[in-house]
């Protein structure tokens, strides 16, 4: 278990119920929102896949999913980690086209999670997808994506500062763009996680990009599954949150893996098994649409824009006793 922090002086400003209320609040306008920013039609989505469909978002390729048996068949199920790859291989199903999307309420379990405030093993996000030209696989159509997610993000908190008197606007005009060889090259003698926290804290609010590919230094800033994004057009959306002092992602995302790209990457990171998996070849074989696509995480959301210190207060989940009593100790009611 990873250190529960707690913010010093820290009351929350909505009870129980109250909460309650605001998180909807908050999910009704963001997602309807979102929607129309970026032609996104929602859709139904799995809780789970089969192992052998290569469906399953293998996160840092250590976290293990949760399995079960069903009865009748041969093989397990595994509860998503993510719909990373579902949300491509959906969009052809459903015969979308060019410049629609698709976005999802995706809930996961994540067994192997560190908790602390920001982290829990239940993961609930809005997964969102949408068809792109080849020719649009570019860092301009990925900026102007996550400049578009920000508006929204900005409209949010708007929203939110006239509905409660509490909240004020804290997010930045503008979304800063710094890759992550920038972010080493600007702080060498840092970990990830100080580099992040050090460019959010004076930016407001960061796109890091290219996350997953290997740094100058032989290293990765973070760990990314070869088969989804593109590791030279990808990032993620990092704002500065006050409450906890911290870097907080909200958003992970990126233009989709080509044929070039998945070949590039899978050599790389040894997983060349994954070929012959049908999701991955079908993208070899260009059977599935280019696409954008990307995961925002509902209870971050909330927590940020309720301005909540553990992520425990604005959904329900399991938490150590030790957690429970420290958070009771001091006023925050997990749920």
């Amino acid at each position: 278990m990873e250190q529960f922090k707690i913010p010093t002086g820290y009351q929350s400003d909505l009870n129980l119920h109250d909460t309650q209320v605001a998180i909807k609040t908050v999910k009704d306008f963001f997602q309807q929102t979102l929607a129309q920013k970026l032609n996104l039609l929602r859709v139904s989505a799995p809780v789970f896949v089969a192992p052998s469909s290569g469906l399953n978002d293998n996160l840092n390729g250590v976290e293990r999913p949760v399995s079960f048996e069903i009865k009748g068949m041969d093989e397990n199920a595994e509860i998503v980690h993510s719909l990373a790859k579902w949300k491509r291989y959906a969009l052809k199903k459903y015969g979308f086209s060019h410049g629609e999307g698709l976005y999802t309420d995706m809930i996961a379990i994540r067994r192997d999670e560190d908790i602390d405030n920001i982290h829990s093993v239940y993961v609930d996000q809005w997964d969102w997808e949408k068809i792109i030209s080849k020719e649009e696989r570019t860092m301009e159509t990925l900026i102007n994506t996550v400049r578009s997610i920000y508006s929204v993000l900005r409209k949010t908190e708007k929203y939110m500062a006239v509905q409660y008197d509490y909240i004020e606007e804290i997010l930045p005009k503008e979304i800063a763009f710094v890759s992550t060889q920038e972010l080493v090259d600007m702080y060498p003698d840092c970990t990830p996680k100080e580099r992040e926290y050090k460019i959010v804290k004076e930016k407001g609010a960061v796109f890091l990009m290219q996350v997953g590919k290997t740094l100058n230094n032989g290293e990765r800033h973070d760990g990314r599954a070869p088969d989804y994004d593109d590791w030279e057009l990808n990032g993620d959306i990092l704002v500065y949150y006050p409450v906890l002092d911290i870097a907080l992602e909200l958003s992970s995302m990126g233009i989709r893996v080509d044929e070039e790209a998945l070949d590039a990457q899978l050599t790389e990171s040894g997983c060349n098994e994954r070929r012959e998996l049908a999701f991955q070849k079908a993208i070899l074989n260009k059977e599935l649409p280019y696409t954008i696509g990307g995961g925002i995480g509902q209870s971050r959301i909330c927590m940020f824009f309720l301005r909540k210190a553990h992520i425990g207060e604005v959904h329900a989940s399991l938490w150590p006793e030790e957690v429970l009593e420290k958070a009771d100790a001091n006023g925050i009611h997990l749920l």
